[in-house]
């Protein structure tokens, strides 16, 4: 291919934002009414369910927590969930729904994956068709999709209610944001989703693998071994090789569609397949792609929206959606400014055209760069490119918006939580600026928001550099590296900022199923999830003792362009200021050595 249709993929863009911003809208009020108690088109059919949940449970749906009881039954839960799922992948091999006879995880590797998919990041350090059985993939890996999800989205419900409320304690109960969020906005619109991806071809079965024989047959050669393994040389020395003929593949069945779904709606990322949505099983048509995005984009959007609705201006709520769309858009044109020009060591060698390396052919240049832009921007980390083929400056951007803490849209509730944290540091910068006491929403901001606000922006940042530190200079950490020199840095910084910040997307070429990096990026899941939840809940309770101050002529308009300009460079800024060292040694250098002729 030497050119791409761009025009289409302008179009393609354009539709998809069009789209999301109606989306967020509509999806924003439901939403917002889920949480405020109010009567939604599911609530004949959901309120009994509900309600029998509740008594099964033993929660009193009327009884409120503070923030420190709401804290503590978000740990509690989770911690059970881990712990169960830690079990269930020890074990896998001694339970039934298990047709290829997968045996149960390492430790290290168990503990690990039930690490990544209670703290909503879903880091895969294993392949799925060859280590999960079916049981594990619905029973655990599902259902966790669901739960950490409605985690997030929980705890950011929690903080607007901290902002709403006027000299209270309480900001709400966690048992019931938690099953408000799965049984009215998660289960609903996940099941019409694999519905629409079955369609599409995404397979659902609970069938073993297939045996299938090919069209034409095909071959691969491997070194001849002897009776005990060990490689036949001939008279000179050399390995014999043998050519081993192929007429049949084995192709992976499974419960895909109902997985898929949720990874992409609750922004998980993890894969049925080891080529995640780069699978014709998982993601077979452009429309399937273009639906997953959308699925991955649609609750972070719609909660700008709830949080306006829910504050009582909406104005707030469209603020916070043009910031981060203006800063996805940015990515999305500069990633596909630098696939689009490829690589120049190839024009020198007469292969002329963008840069297809890693990149499905059913989805070109424009389906690729949205997904791989969409899903590090969202803390989903599903691919649909390996993100190890784009070029340097394009692998820097899905990287970049990792590093910013995914505010962009972000993960389902982490994302606008982390956003609103910056949104709190903007004001109170502003407010020194001034000389005047910074007000948000009617609640002033004192030392305590400042502290939780900076714990949540920056535990993520700190993480990273402190592990990327470690990894390089240990030999367990090194001896993963697959690509030395400044791209074997952009993968240990990817591997790293990925778990700390909750995405769970790879660079490729680092071999993470080690004891050293199980262990390392599970300490960093945990901590880049729940010590900037903890801090968000804090604050919360901070928030929800004060009294409301009126706007006065001195109060900082916090829903129009000048602020919103003035967020974006706190971000920037940010964001420059903590990874752009470690960004020049690894991607910038690896640019300039490619442009060099290198």
């Amino acid at each position: 291919m030497t050119n791409t249709p761009w025009l289409f993929d302008i179009l393609q863009i354009a539709v998809l934002f069009i789209l999301l911003t109606i989306l967020a809208k509509f999806l924003g009020s439901y939403m917002a009414k889920v949480y405020q108690g109010e009567r939604t088109v599911l609530s004949p059919l959901l309120i009994p369910l509900e309600n029998l949940i509740y008594r099964l449970a033993g929660v009193d749906k009327d009884a409120e927590m503070d923030w420190k009881q709401y804290a503590q039954a978000l740990l509690v839960f989770n911690g059970l969930g881990m712990i169960l799922l830690f079990i269930l992948l020890l074990l896998q091999g001694n339970f039934p729904l298990n047709p290829q006879k997968f045996s149960g995880f390492s430790w290290h590797l168990a503990l690990n994956t039930a690490v990544s998919f209670i703290t909503n990041t879903n880091w895969q350090a294993y392949s799925g068709e060859s280590a999960a059985a079916y049981l594990t993939q619905v029973m655990g890996l599902a259902v966790q999709n669901f739960l950490s999800a409605a985690t997030g989205m929980a705890i950011v419900i929690a903080f607007i209610r901290g902002l709403v409320r006027r000299t209270s304690e309480t900001i709400g109960n966690f048992w019931l944001d938690l099953t408000r969020t799965v049984l009215y906005v998660l289960l609903p619109i996940a099941m019409i989703a694999a519905v629409v991806l079955v369609s599409q071809g995404v397979i659902q079965n609970f069938s073993g693998y297939k045996n299938v024989s090919l069209l034409q047959s095909t071959s691969y050669e491997k070194p001849k071994l002897d009776s005990d393994n060990n490689p036949i040389k001939d008279v000179n020395g050399n390995r014999v090789i043998e050519k081993i003929p192929v007429k049949e593949q084995t192709l992976p069945m499974g419960p895909v569609a109902s997985q898929e779904a949720i990874k992409e709606f609750g922004t998980n990322g993890g894969g049925f397949f080891n080529a995640n949505s780069a699978h014709p099983f998982e993601n077979p048509t452009p429309f399937s792609n273009f639906f997953e995005i959308l699925l991955i984009l649609s609750i972070p959007a719609s909660l700008t929206y709830a949080f306006g609705r829910m504050v009582g201006s909406p104005r707030q709520g469209w603020a916070l959606y043009a910031a981060m769309l203006f800063l996805l858009l940015l990515a999305i044109g500069m990633q596909y400014w630098a696939e689009y020009h490829g690589n120049p060591l190839l024009s020198k060698m007469g292969v002329s055209g963008f840069n297809m390396e890693g990149k499905e052919v059913r989805f070109g240049l424009g389906g690729s760069v949205l997904f791989s832009t969409s899903t590090t921007a969202t803390s989903c980390g599903a691919v649909n490119t390996m993100h190890d083929s784009l070029t340097p400056l394009g692998g820097m951007i899905p990287m970049v918006l990792i590093l910013l803490g995914e505010v962009v849209f972000g993960g389902v509730g982490s994302g606008l939580y982390t956003m609103l944290a910056f949104v709190v540091i903007a004001v109170f910068i502003a407010g020194l600026m001034i000389g005047r006491t910074p007000e948000y929403l009617g609640k002033k901001i004192e030392v305590t928001e400042m502290w939780m606000s900076v714990i949540t922006v920056l535990t993520a940042g700190v993480i990273v550099l402190l592990f990327v530190a470690i990894a390089l200079i240990t030999r367990a950490g090194i001896s993963s590296i697959a690509n030395p020199g400044p791209h074997g840095l952009s993968q240990v910084l990817y591997a790293f900022a990925s778990a700390a910040n909750n995405n769970g997307s790879a660079f490729a070429g680092l071999n993470a199923n080690t004891v050293f990096y199980n262990l390392m990026t599970a300490l960093a899941m945990l901590i880049g999830r729940f010590v900037p939840a903890i801090a968000i809940l804090a604050m919360s309770g901070s928030l929800v003792k004060k009294k409301y101050v009126p706007p006065s002529v001195g109060t900082l308009p916090t829903d129009q362009i000048p602020f919103i300009l003035w967020l974006l460079v706190v971000i920037l800024i940010v964001g420059a200021l903590t990874f752009f060292p470690a960004l020049a040694l690894g991607p910038l250098v690896e640019h300039l050595i490619m442009q060099g002729g290198i």
